[in-house]
C-alpha cells in the first residue's frame, strides 16, 4: 500500500488519544470553533477555489458552498459537541458471576474511523469533532471537489493539535483520488470502521470493496405522504420544507404520495414551490430517484396502504413522514415504514445529528446492524469486558 506509511501513523496516534482527559479535548475542540471563524477567509478563499471547478448548476454546488454564516454554524456545532458528556468510561453491563468473578463492559473508541465523502467540506469538521470528543483518530478520503476546502481546513485543525501538543497525526486527509479510497478499504489492521457518506454509487461501491468494517449511510429517496385526513395548511408547510430547506441533502423530499381524495388540494399544497420546483406527475421512470435538485415527483395513492406498498419498493431506509390528523393511520404508518426516521406531521428536514440534540453528525446509517439514524458520539464507540477476579480457574 503506497499509503501504509500514513495509515500507521494515524494508527500509533490513536492511542495518544487515550492519555487525553475530556476537559484537554473540549479545550482543543473550542479552540478548533475559534479558529474556524477566525481564519475564515482563508476556508472562504480555498472554497471559492473549488467552487470555481463546479458548474452551478450541478446540484452538489450546494453543497459544496460554504458561507460565513455555515461557518459560524459549524462552529456552534463543534463547541456543542464540547459540551456533550463523554460517551467514553460508561459502565453498560456489570455483574457478579457465582465464583466471583467481576465482569463490567465500558464503552471505548473504535481507534481508527475512515471517513469517505464527496463535495462536502463541512463534514471535515463535522467529523473531526465527534471523532476527537469520542477518542478515536480519523482519516479523511474527500472528494476532489472540495479538495482544497478540505486541506485548508485539516491544516487550520493541525496548527490548533500543534499548539496545544497533541499529535496531528490523529487527523490524516488522503489524496482525492480513487486509489486512495481503494487502499483505505484494505487497510486491514489500519483502520478499523469505515463510514462512507456519499450518493448510492460511492456507497455501493465502499460496501463491494471493503475489507474492512462499514457503516452504510446517506443516500435517501425519501417519500412524504399527504394522506386523505392531512391538514391543508400543516401539509404546505412541512412539504415545503422537506423538500426546499436544502434539496442536496439526503433528507430532502424527493416523492409526494398523496391521496387520490385530496387530489383537487394539490394545487395548493405545491403552491409554495411554484416556480421553484420542478413537479413530475405520477412519472414511473422517477420512483427510485433521489434528486437532490429542485425537482420533486407527485404520485397519486389510492389509500394508506397502497401509500406504504410504495414505500416499501421505493424508499430506501432513510426518512419518510405522513401528514394526518388521524392518529391511527399515523401510527400503522410509523410502525409499518422501515426506514431510521418516521415522522407524523413534520418535514424529513429533522433527520440530523445537530437537530436531534446530539451535536454534529458524522453521517445517518440506512442499516440495521450497529447504529441506524444519525450517528454522533455514542453511535463510534463500542465497548470492551473489563474482569477482575482473585485467582480464579476455571474447571
Amino acid at each position: 500500500m503506497q499509503l501504509k506509511e500514513t495509515f500507521e501513523r494515524v494508527k500509533r496516534a490513536s492511542r495518544e488519544l487515550a492519555l487525553l482527559s475530556d476537559k484537554q479535548r473540549n479545550d482543543i475542540l473550542n479552540a478548533v470553533a475559534d479558529a474556524i471563524v477566525n481564519h475564515k477567509e482563508r476556508i472562504l478563499k480555498a472554497n471559492g477555489e473549488d467552487l470555481a471547478k463546479m458548474d452551478k448548476a450541478n446540484p452538489l454546488y450546494d453543497r459544496l458552498q460554504l458561507t460565513e454564516k455555515r461557518l459560524e454554524d459549524i462552529a456552534a456545532d463543534m463547541r456543542n459537541v464540547a459540551t456533550l458528556p463523554t460517551p467514553l468510561g460508561h459502565i453498560t453491563k456489570q455483574k457478579t458471576l457465582p465464583n466471583g468473578l467481576r465482569l463490567c463492559r465500558v464503552s471505548v473508541p473504535f481507534g481508527v474511523i475512515g471517513m469517505i465523502y464527496e463535495a462536502r467540506p463541512n463534514v471535515t469538521f463535522d467529523v473531526f469533532s465527534l471523532c476527537f470528543k469520542s477518542g478515536n483518530a480519523c482519516v479523511l478520503k474527500g472528494g476532489k471537489d472540495a479538495d482544497c476546502s478540505n486541506r485548508e481546513e485539516v491544516a487550520i485543525i493541525h496548527e490548533i493539535l500543534e499548539k496545544y501538543g497533541v499529535n496531528p497525526d490523529v487527523v490524516a486527509l488522503l489524496p482525492a483520488t480513487h486509489e486512495a479510497t481503494g487502499e483505505m478499504l484494505n487497510a486491514v489492521g489500519y483502520v478499523d470502521l469505515c463510514i462512507p457518506r456519499g450518493g448510492r454509487k460511492l456507497i455501493d461501491f465502499v460496501r463491494d470493496t471493503a475489507r474492512i468494517p462499514v457503516i452504510e449511510t446517506g443516500a435517501g429517496v425519501v417519500h412524504v405522504y399527504f394522506d386523505k385526513d392531512g391538514d391543508l395548511e400543516k401539509g404546505r408547510a412541512i412539504i415545503n420544507n422537506a423538500k426546499t430547506r436544502r434539496v442536496s441533502v439526503c433528507n430532502a423530499l424527493d416523492t409526494l404520495l398523496i391521496h387520490k381524495d385530496r387530489e383537487s388540494d394539490l394545487p395548493q399544497l405545491l403552491a409554495p414551490m411554484e416556480g421553484k420546483v420542478e413537479f413530475f406527475f405520477n412519472d414511473e421512470s422517477r420512483y427510485d430517484t433521489e434528486f437532490m435538485d429542485y425537482k420533486m415527483n407527485v404520485v397519486t395513492v389510492a389509500s394508506l396502504d397502497e401509500a406504504l406498498a410504495h414505500i416499501d419498493r421505493h424508499g430506501s431506509g432513510h426518512s419518510e413522514a405522513i401528514v394526518t390528523e388521524n392518529e391511527q393511520a399515523a401510527r400503522k404508518f410509523q410502525a409499518h415504514v422501515d426506514a431510521a426516521c418516521v415522522y407524523w406531521n413534520a418535514p424529513t428536514s429533522f433527520t440530523d445529528g445537530a437537530q436531534f440534540g446530539l451535536g454534529a453528525e458524522i453521517g445517518i446509517s440506512t442499516q440495521k446492524l450497529g447504529p441506524r439514524g444519525p450517528m454522533a458520539l455514542e453511535e463510534i464507540t463500542t465497548y470492551k469486558w473489563l474482569i477482575e477476579g482473585e485467582g480464579q480457574t476455571r474447571p
